[in-house]
């Protein structure tokens, strides 16, 4: 199967008032379609920013990615839209709207019908109802917890059917006790919609989850055996 993303020497160097400061360089990454990926790595050492440059969100210093075969620059908004998408540790949840709302915000930007026979709001039902959430549909973002925040998160990455998600310290932001159940419901629910995974985070136990994984130090990216 042709690879979902294909990244070569990709290179991230910020420019500081003293001297450049080079992030990372020259790092090659695959991802193919139902994979899991896991990069973990220490604070600092640009996880994040990797995830952010092979989902379109900036631009790398150096370097091609290829989606699918074609550049990632050819309409890189369609694809942060449709081919991806992302779960963040803080949520970037809509506190004033309500669950139902937060999960169609990508068909809503869109601008997809949203009305109550829409295939849309019936996969948004879908996928609360998958994550346990259906009793919540109209309760506003700011009156969940943290562990519903994040289920609704992985609800809203997966309403566009998308090809891969990002997932940034999915569970950074949840104790232990939380964490665990939306982890297993991660999992399974990439599974269950043959969709493929990048995670980065700094738990160990978490990576070791995914089928392929890395760490990223010191610039380099080094595939553990």
């Amino acid at each position: 199967m042709r690879p979902l993303i294909e990244a070569t020497h990709l290179s991230k160097t910020f420019t500081t008032a003293h001297e450049p400061f080079t992030l990372f360089s020259d790092l090659s990454l695959t991802i193919r379609p139902h994979q899991t990926i896991s990069c973990v790595g220490r604070s600092g050492e640009g996880k994040t920013t990797l995830l952010h440059i092979l989902g379109g969100i900036e631009p790398a210093s150096s370097g091609t990615i290829l989606i699918e075969g074609r550049p990632i620059h050819e309409n890189t908004n369609l694809l942060r839209n449709r081919f991806f998408g992302f779960i963040f540790q803080s949520f970037h949840l809509l506190d004033d709207h309500d669950t139902l709302s937060n999960v169609l915000l990508p068909a809503q930007i869109a601008r997809e019908p949203l009305g109550k026979t829409s295939p849309y709001y019936k996969r948004a039902c879908y996928l609360l109802e998958r994550v346990g959430l259906s009793s919540r549909i109209d309760t506003k973002a700011k009156f969940l917890s943290g562990g519903e925040k994040q289920r609704v998160a992985i609800a809203r990455a997966l309403i566009m059917d998308p090809h891969i998600i990002f997932a940034d310290e999915p569970t950074g932001n949840l104790d232990s006790f939380t964490a665990e159940p939306v982890v297993e419901l991660l999992f399974e629910t990439i599974a269950e919609e043959n969709k493929a995974l990048l995670l980065v985070t700094h738990q160990q136990d978490l990576a070791k989850r995914c089928d392929t994984r890395y760490t990223l130090s010191q610039g380099s990216l080094i595939q553990e055996t």
